[in-house]
């Protein structure tokens, strides 16, 4: 069940994307309470968490002993990767804020989420030759009815043309970004390196949006503030985008991009949990048919991974 190239096992990338997914959709809850808290807009937000992030994770790695990377490094690739890397993963966040802004909470993730996998998979296919099949398109469906129903089944969602071009925007680079990650991860790419490099390069995309929006935020509540943006940046962040990219390094793309899906089912569980707001049908339904189809594609996932193990004994 290890992936050759990445030495990690399939079923633990499967975990780790599934954990990542969970903890990302901690990220708009602590959000919620930072602009209550504060007048930060998302920009700012962006860029301080992409910084901590950035900061955390080149403290793990100075601090943990250091494993030879499977294939040999040069220069020039790691600094393409984390650019790659760095401008996807920007381009995901920024374009995303915007879509909200531009046509509501709803709208901008659905898009965004929901054509994350149909990006991914035409992508994989294109690129990576890598297959859906009959039971991976199945999961792929459910996933997305579940996306729409959970987001969606309150109604009263505004769509505008240009916030949903910004989600598209979103998606492309959500896409990309973990299209690069897989298929460097089976050459062998030091995952932990191209990752620090991308929150770096994320960074300084966002400072200039952040130096106009306001870098320093105004706030009667500093200390729980702090505690928030710490969170932010540990949690949903630094962790998270740690487990990601290590998970979608040896899982098919499209089977991360489904698993991903997580996030807006973890973030319905806490709105209701945390923040009052009332357990609608909507939220029950999207959630289980979200579940099931995480549920179906993990299985197939580790199934296909074991037979590829056992392949070479039988020959």
């Amino acid at each position: 069940m290890s992936h050759a190239s990445a030495g990690l096992p399939v079923g633990r990338g499967l975990l780790y994307l599934i954990v990542a997914g969970a903890a990302w959709g901690t990220a708009g809850a602590a959000a919620s309470l930072v602009y209550r808290a504060s007048d930060m807009g998302p920009a700012a937000l962006s860029f301080w968490r992409c910084l901590a992030g950035a900061v955390l994770l080149l403290a793990v790695r100075l601090l943990r002993p250091r494993a030879r990377p499977a294939a040999p490094v040069t220069r020039g690739g790691a600094l393409l990767r984390a650019g790659a890397t760095g401008l996807g993963l920007a381009v995901f966040q920024t374009a995303y804020f915007a879509a909200v802004s531009a046509t509501g909470l709803a709208v901008a993730t659905v898009v965004t989420l929901g054509a994350g996998p149909v990006f991914i998979a035409l992508g994989a296919r294109l690129t990576l030759g890598e297959r859906l099949g009959r039971s991976g398109t199945a999961a792929v469906a459910g996933a997305l009815a579940g996306l729409g129903v959970l987001v969606l089944g309150s109604g009263g969602a505004a769509v505008r043309p240009w916030g949903v071009l910004l989600a598209l925007a979103s998606a492309a680079g959500y896409s990309g970004m973990t299209l690069l990650t897989r298929r460097w991860g089976r050459s062998g790419a030091d995952q932990s390196a191209t990752t620090v490099g991308a929150f770096a390069v994320a960074t300084l995309c966002l400072l200039p949006l952040a130096a106009v929006e306001g870098l320093v935020p105004h706030t009667v509540e500093p200390v729980r503030l702090l505690w928030l943006l710490a969170y932010i940046g540990t949690v949903p962040t630094a962790l998270a985008y740690a487990l990601y990219f290590a998970g979608a390094a040896v899982v098919r793309s499209a089977t991360v991009s489904v698993i991903m899906l997580l996030e807006p089912v973890s973030a319905a569980v806490l709105a209701v949990a945390l923040l009052g707001e009332r357990l609608t049908a909507a939220t029950l339904v999207g959630t289980a048919l979200m579940l099931g189809s995480v549920g179906g594609l993990a299985v197939a996932e580790t199934r296909g991974a074991r037979s590829a193990a056992e392949e070479p004994a039988l020959v």
